[in-house]
């Protein structure tokens, strides 16, 4: 029974390293709920890497070893903006905006500081020449 939990709790430990280690690695805090209900419920935290065209988000407490969700830059289009209601600023990163989106994969909202959303704004507009790319601000 020990070794079994001490298995578990070691499991559990090098997946949060991992995690962690993303964030040192240039990834950015990023909540993202992908069902938004106008409730407070739903809000995962987690880490979003930019991969060329690819946004791949990253929940932290989470066993699988790829991204949870890749956002594709062509894909993707704001449908609005708003700022963090009282009880979700439990749930998302401190000072964070929220952005409502939709893609081919459906509706979702990502909560960001202003300093990572100015990045992402930034990789949004930033697509190659020729390439158009439905966004609103």
């Amino acid at each position: 029974m020990g070794a079994v939990l001490s298995a578990a709790t070691v499991s559990l430990c090098m997946v949060a390293f991992r995690r962690l280690r993303h964030i040192r690695k240039g990834g950015i805090e990023v909540a993202l709920r992908v069902s938004p209900d106008h409730s407070i419920r739903g809000w995962h935290v987690g880490v979003g890497h930019y991969r060329g065209d690819e946004f791949a988000w990253y929940r932290i407490f989470s066993i699988r070893s790829g991204p949870d969700r890749l956002i594709t830059r062509s894909e993707v289009e704001i449908t609005g903006r708003r700022e963090v209601t009282g009880p979700e600023s439990y749930s998302v990163p401190s000072g964070a905006r929220v952005l409502r989106c939709t893609s081919s994969l459906g509706e979702f909202e990502l909560a960001m500081e202003d300093d990572a959303l100015t990045g992402f704004l930034s990789w949004l507009e930033s697509a190659p020449p020729g390439q158009s790319v439905p966004f609103a601000s």
